[in-house]
């Protein structure tokens, strides 16, 4: 079966370690710490607002609010849990030929489906995950942060942050993750090319004579060790998706983090 080039050396978030062994962009690990990079990311209007929440006296907060319970640990579950499913379900039925609007995907042998693939499907389907993923997790991290402010004051500083850090960095988040299904592309070029030439040798080593003498002579011959298991024509789709797959699940977990914080604020407090 083919497999991705196993790439190692770098450490960090499952995203940038699949990301590194899926693609052919050697780079290394950064020596920046989490502030140097914070200070190029934030523009000098979202410093001042920094400075405000963390240096302003909290709010006192009146009594009566909402209290934490686990009906907001089961909603992160389901959010996660609906957009895992949507990863996989999505990745599975992804055909590998663009489709005519209201034309139904016909049923086509791996070897037809191999040679119509494009990837540009593929990127629209991944995209469209990520839009879903902006905005159910960017929702639930909005009632999140507006339980933890309704804590105390404490806790509304700490949300007030997490509003400006949330604002300051979606540009960058975005760009960065945009970045993804480019990168993907380059995997599912280098998979196809990868499974040619694979197939290549096979297509070429063709008997030309068949004549008595010659058989004669195979069966002096003493027999060839094993060949390696053969290739199915049009498995690097399937190798394919399953990397998409890993990558997008690994994308949600990163986009998840700012909610796992929150939640473990509000179990805190």
């Amino acid at each position: 079966m083919l497999q991705a080039p196993q790439r190692t050396g770098l450490s960090g978030p499952t995203l940038i370690r699949l990301l590194t062994r899926l693609t052919d962009v050697d780079v290394p690990e950064s020596r920046q710490s989490l502030s140097d990079h914070l200070s190029q990311w934030l523009g000098w209007t979202d410093a001042i607002a920094l400075s405000a929440a963390l240096n302003t006296s909290p709010p006192v907060i009146a009594p009566g609010a909402r209290t934490f319970s686990s009906a907001e640990e089961r909603e992160c579950v389901r959010v996660r849990t609906t957009l895992a499913d949507a990863i996989a379900s999505d990745t599975a039925a992804t055909v590998a030929k663009r489709l005519v609007p209201g034309q139904a995907p016909a049923k086509k042998s791996a070897a037809v489906a191999e040679a119509e693939a494009d990837y540009s499907n593929f990127r629209q389907r991944y995209l469209s995950l990520q839009h879903t993923m902006e905005t159910s997790v960017g929702n639930l991290r909005s009632r999140l942060r507006g339980m933890v402010a309704a804590r105390n004051g404490e806790m509304t500083r700490l949300a007030v942050v997490d509003a400006i850090m949330d604002r300051a960095l979606l540009p960058k988040e975005r760009a960065l993750l945009g970045a993804i299904p480019k990168l993907l592309g380059g995997h599912f070029d280098r998979l196809r090319l990868a499974e040619a030439a694979a197939l290549a040798p096979a297509d070429a080593d063709t008997p030309v004579h068949a004549d008595a003498d010659a058989e004669s002579a195979t069966a002096a011959t003493p027999a060839p060790a094993p060949a390696a298991a053969p290739i199915t024509p049009g498995a690097w789709l399937d190798v394919f998706r399953k990397d998409m797959r890993s990558v997008l699940l690994a994308e949600l977990d990163v986009r998840l983090q700012p909610v796992e914080g929150l939640l473990a604020a509000l179990r805190a407090s």
